[in-house]
């Protein structure tokens, strides 16, 4: 079983870009992804997300606090 994700994700739709934009505000703006579904958006932020906080973590920088509950 896969661990919640325990950072808040945003989707909004793009009518510039004509997809859905997805972002983890917690991580900054850096941290966003794009996608032909909200769903696919979605997923695409949380892995890099997740590469995001690997790099902290061996760079030894402050991992931001988790933003969301695992019921989120």
């Amino acid at each position: 079983m896969q661990e919640p994700f325990r950072y808040r994700v945003v989707t909004e739709w793009s009518d510039d870009d004509g997809v859905f934009v997805s972002r983890v505000p917690a991580l900054g703006p850096g941290c966003a992804a794009h996608g032909k579904t909200e769903g696919e958006a979605t997923e695409e932020a949380k892995a890099a997300a997740l590469l995001m906080l690997d790099v902290l973590r061996e760079d030894r920088r402050p991992i931001p606090p988790e933003d969301a509950s695992p019921d989120y």
